[in-house]
């Protein structure tokens, strides 16, 4: 077998069978590494998103390991514990207008109070759900590469006051700011950052009480920069007025345990459970990406990665 794909979700699936070649012979499974129990690889190229854990042992036994996403830092920490250079590739942008709308759509549903509009419409109660509306509400962006600069673009159309907080300016129509103004200046924050050992928990606890009460607070990077019983504590204690999360720290722990009661015991899982309960809570299973458009430019990117390494051995976009 050529390609084995975990984490196929049924719609990528599709496109990618739609659009491999039939000389490319493969399986598709919607289960992680870990969750599948297998013990060895299952073909020469395993390809996965970003919630497999790739064993170490399997280093030796493949020939290369495609990741069906633009991130990457998954696939460097597998290349800095195992001992073989195995080739890694990514895949080109492909969602960062997906991306972008889902950021803005999870600020604008907590806003309107969307999840209690839900509870309550059932007793057709409109008691506690005043929101508000978007024309000058102050939004702070952290992360202003592809998906942070489309979120500024498409926040600015629908007449947000927008600042961005990054490293590097490269966006001559972005207005940075520095971290600690920027957090008690917005009235939201947007984190699209990409994960590096320095942004690790970069929105703890004590960092977000710098922001006012009722900040809300939209994450569709990483999990990894907000840390989960710090967003639970900032979301009881009242601080967080509204919290936004596609994304999960220790997302594979946290994604297997929600999938299956019977999997290991995961906090952060519990900790999900306990803020999907909070009336100011939205919370999406690491879908941003998932549109119609972005999961066919997926596929075709998948397709080109594929039958590049088939050829060169190696990918087009490697890390």
């Amino acid at each position: 077998m050529d390609v084995y794909f975990y984490e196929a979700f049924a719609e990528e699936a599709e496109a990618l069978k739609r659009l491999l070649p039939p000389t490319v012979s493969c399986e598709y499974s919607w289960k992680t590494i870990q969750e599948s129990g297998h013990s060895s690889p299952r073909s020469t190229i395993v390809s996965i998103r970003t919630q497999s854990v790739i064993p170490s042992d399997w280093a030796g036994q493949m020939e290369g390991v495609l990741s069906r996403s633009t991130g990457y830092d998954h696939l460097r920490a597998f290349r800095a514990r195992v001992p073989v250079a195995v080739p890694c590739g990514y895949l080109e942008e492909y969602a960062t207008r997906a991306v972008a709308e889902h950021a803005l759509l999870m600020v604008m549903c907590l806003l309107r109070r969307l999840p209690l509009q839900q509870e309550q419409v059932a007793r057709f109660e409109r008691n506690g759900l005043t929101g508000r509306e978007c024309q000058g509400l102050r939004l702070l962006v952290v992360g202003v590469g592809r998906i942070g600069s489309e979120t500024v673009r498409l926040a600015k159309g629908i007449g947000m006051d927008v600042r961005g907080v990054d490293i590097v300016h490269r966006h001559k129509d972005v207005h940075y700011v520095e971290r600690e103004e920027g957090i008690r200046w917005a009235d939201a924050i947007v984190c699209a950052m990409n994960l590096t050992h320095e942004n690790r928990g970069y929105f703890n606890a004590e960092r977000m009480r710098l922001a006012r009460p009722g900040i809300i607070f939209v994450n569709i990077a990483r999990g990894e920069h907000s840390p989960l019983e710090d967003l639970r504590q900032l979301t009881h204690s009242g601080h967080l007025g509204g919290l936004g999360l596609d994304v999960f720290e220790d997302e594979p722990a946290v994604a297997g345990a929600l999938r299956d009661p019977s999997s290991p015991r995961s906090p952060g899982a519990d900790i999900v459970r306990e803020l999907l309960m909070h009336p100011n809570v939205l919370c999406t299973p690491h879908n941003a990406f998932n549109t119609l458009e972005a999961v066919e430019r997926k596929a075709a990117f998948t397709v080109t990665q594929i039958q590049h390494f088939l050829k060169h051995r190696d990918f087009l976009w490697k890390v």
